[in-house]
């Protein structure tokens, strides 16, 4: 509050001032414009400070980046189950990001994972936790490859059209947030053509690009994760034994090498740019049902546990035999709750 002092204390002095000055030392029309001028000058000068401006209207770097790191904790913890990597690395890559003042580069995540293991969940809480409007904010982009790239005969036009997008609105703000859905039908070569943004430059034609962050999501490489992940159980190890290490490297070349993924032969990854890829575990059945129980209650009923039992047999799981992982992860929930529940 300290930094509004001097304009509150003039505003306050004016208003005061025909109590303490006689009627005829100055003219009631000439006082009248003084006093509103007067306030009006301190109501700008209040509102042009920064916290308060960016109270009403939103901002670029709008939260400050200790609390949205710690927002982006408090809300992986809570809403995020069975996904033990994807909480660390996300939150010390973003964390690290966010208060380093001098990084090299943006900071660039690939989440690869089944369908309804979180990878579309997660990146809307890293909206959240940077922007009081998450998604909706004017300074986060969202592209769907089949809905903005749909033609392979137009690729250099989308070429074209993406630079111009990302090089406009990191003018427009630096810490612009840039999300890539359905990877894995992205047309080969295409994301390619952001590579300079995500390269060690400082400036590209007057724009600093390191501020910025880009997420890519995938299902290209869940074979591989699966994989390691039946392998962790088959040896009677818990999925919370296995470390990105385990992962990592494995699922960035099955990746470099699918001509499915969007990221085929891609420069961006032979040329280190993606510095995180993150693998979003298939989820079990425990964690099918504790997806069933958050949202029993956000929708403000009682949790039936025969019910949430119920709709957790229903799901399919994988492999045949062993029955361990939900094929949907938890994509389905919301629709089952609807025919259980008469909401």
């Amino acid at each position: 509050m300290k930094p509004w002092r001097g304009p509150l204390r003039a505003a306050l002095v004016l208003v005061l001032l025909p109590l303490l000055t006689p009627a005829s030392a100055v003219e009631p029309i000439s006082l009248g414009l003084a006093i509103a001028g007067a306030a009006a000058s301190a109501l700008t000068g209040i509102i042009s400070y920064p916290r308060l401006y960016c109270y009403f209207r939103e901002c670029c770097l709008q939260k400050h980046d200790q609390r949205a790191a710690a927002a982006l904790q408090e809300n992986l913890d809570k809403k995020l189950f069975g996904q033990h990597l994807v909480n660390k690395v996300i939150v010390k890559a973003v964390k690290g990001f966010l208060n380093n003042t001098n990084a090299k580069k943006p900071l660039a995540l690939s989440l690869h994972g089944w369908t309804g293991t979180g990878k579309n969940f997660v990146s809307k809480i890293v909206a959240e936790s940077i922007y009081k409007r998450g998604l909706q904010s004017k300074y986060v982009h969202q592209f769907v490859a089949t809905l903005h790239f749909p033609h392979a005969h137009s690729i250099n036009l989308y070429k074209d059209q993406l630079q111009s997008w990302i090089r406009g609105n990191v003018s427009i703000c630096p810490r612009s947030l840039f999300i890539f859905d359905e990877m894995d039908k992205m047309h080969a070569g295409l994301i390619d053509s952001i590579k300079p943004f995500l390269d060690y430059y400082e400036l590209l034609d007057g724009v600093s690009y390191r501020q910025a962050i880009f997420i890519f999501l995938s299902n290209a490489g869940a074979e591989k994760i699966t994989e390691v992940a039946l392998d962790f159980w088959r040896n009677g190890r818990t999925r919370e034994d296995i470390q990105l290490s385990d992962i990592q490297n494995a699922l960035s070349v099955s990746v470099f090498n699918n001509k499915n993924s969007g990221f085929w032969h891609s420069t961006l990854i032979d040329r280190n740019l993606i510095d995180y890829f993150v693998p979003f575990l298939p989820l079990e059945y425990k964690h099918v049902k504790m997806c069933i129980r958050v949202e029993i209650k956000s929708r403000g009923y009682t949790v039936d546990e025969d019910i949430l039992s119920r709709i957790a047999d229903e799901m399919t799981y994988f492999p045949r035999e062993e029955r361990i992982y939900s094929d949907k992860g938890c994509k389905t929930v919301d629709a089952k709750l609807d025919y259980y529940y008469d909401f």
